[in-house]
């Protein structure tokens, strides 16, 4: 089986980003070939990265699981917003809450809305944990209004931005409400995030649990990949900047992309389980993703504005408000009742439209 080789595909996958990274700091190939290699390896990268995380995660069990793969997308989207940050150009201060805000409306619109409605029209109505799922939604809930509007009504700095005292309450606050939604469900209420009595029973297959030296052969996968993101994400950062202006489009739409890079993974995770009718599955990866991207990414990106000394801005303009709102009245109406539809999934890929059309025409 896979998990019984010592060193897979996706192992050398993750030797050759890294590879690629030393390759493009040292070789002296043209400007145009090394970033045609690095956005190739850049996204090969993110992708090893997350499954040798997997790996682990099957490993040393859903608690220890959970935090790793967390932290290791973590690492991903703080390295590619720090990377775009300290270009100190006049949009560096909003990259974090960009990229924070498009995931969120990624997961809870575009991977829920997708996954909804494939899972609808293949049977018909969907069941998942209500006390869980809503569970995850509050969480989201308050993170969002702790980073995003809450900063928009502070009188001690400038309107959108936190004082240093704030961002380490907020950091430690969103840290403090992660950890106890990942014991959670990892721990106390499992029960509560597990595949509801409305969703097929989970097929049985002959998948094995890795072995420890395929573990630790996955962990140093995981770090080659990361350290492959990490540097690749800083010689492509001025590239991705450029190329959006280029296209006329707002700087907000660079938050967009690097949001989809990492989320990646997950979509496609999340999808194939609304395929097979476990719902649940796909909402505790993708509310869970989005959780983590905030709890996570904001204290990390803080603690770099203030060792640092760069300007962050995290409040929300107008339109991003009202986004957020509709989003999660849109969310207490699919999840109210334990039951959804694919009709439920069209209105969250309707909102998630009009986000994206108007991010690219405001």
């Amino acid at each position: 089986m896979a998990n019984s080789k010592t060193i897979t595909s996706n192992d050398w996958l993750s030797y050759t980003s890294f590879l690629v990274l030393v390759f493009a700091m040292v070789a002296p190939i043209g400007e145009g070939l090394l970033i045609a290699f690095a956005v190739v390896f850049l996204a090969v990268g993110i992708s090893s990265a997350v499954h040798s995380a997997e790996v682990i995660a099957e490993r040393v069990g859903p608690a220890l699981g959970t935090l790793i793969l967390a932290i290791s997308v973590t690492v991903i989207e703080v390295a590619l917003i720090v990377s775009l940050m300290s270009n100190d150009t006049a949009d560096s201060p909003q990259i974090a809450r960009d990229t924070v805000f498009a995931a969120l409306m990624i997961v809870t619109n575009g991977i829920i809305g997708i996954c909804i409605l494939l899972g609808g029209l293949k049977h018909k109505e969907l069941g998942f944990q209500l006390v869980g799922t809503t569970a995850l939604l509050g969480v989201l809930a308050v993170l969002s209004t702790l980073t995003l509007i809450l900063p928009l009504y502070t009188t001690s700095t400038n309107k959108g931005t936190y004082s240093a005292g704030q961002l380490i309450f907020v950091s430690l606050a969103s840290l403090v409400l992660y950890g106890s939604l990942v014991w959670s469900q990892t721990k106390s209420n499992k029960n509560f995030f597990s595949a509801s009595e409305g969703e097929l029973a989970p097929v049985v297959t002959t998948h094995t649990r890795p072995s420890q030296k395929r573990a630790i052969t996955s962990f140093i996968s995981l770090l080659f990949s990361l350290f492959a993101v990490v540097g690749l994400s800083k010689i492509l950062s001025p590239t991705i900047e450029n190329t959006i202006s280029a296209l006329g489009a707002p700087k907000a739409v660079v938050g967009i992309v690097i949001a989809i890079l990492v989320l990646a993974p997950e979509t496609l995770a999340a999808m194939n389980a609304a395929k097979i009718n476990e719902l649940q599955t796909s909402l505790n990866l993708a509310l869970g993703s989005g959780a983590a991207s905030i709890a996570l990414t904001i204290p990390a990106v803080s603690l770099y504005s203030l060792l640092f000394d760069k300007p962050l801005t995290l409040g929300l303009n107008t339109k991003g408000i009202v986004f957020l709102m509709v989003t999660f009245l849109a969310g207490s109406f699919t999840f109210g009742s334990g039951r959804t539809t694919s009709l439920h999934g069209l209105i969250h890929l309707v909102i998630m439209a009009s986000f994206l059309a108007i991010s690219l025409m405001p």
